[in-house]
């Protein structure tokens, strides 16, 4: 592929010891400013509101009642 003249001229700066032009850009010029879309109808449905664990969601646990009778 061949290089652009603005490439050309970069690339001359560096090797003349000057600042590189590419060294002057906005770090917002290298990020990804593309609109996000929301969030599909399905996509709501299938995300889980809470996360928490098993345990905490099982709220009648397990007791052990132990009855002794005495007889006389």
């Amino acid at each position: 592929m061949a290089k652009s003249s603005a490439r050309k001229q970069r690339e001359k700066l560096a090797r003349e010891g000057k600042r590189n032009p590419d060294q002057n850009r906005s770090i917002f010029a290298f990020a990804d400013m593309r609109a996000r879309q929301t969030k599909t109808k399905t996509e709501k449905l299938r995300q889980q509101k809470h996360k928490r664990s098993y345990s905490y969601q099982q709220e009648d646990g397990l007791f052990y009642f132990a009855v002794t009778s005495k007889v006389a």
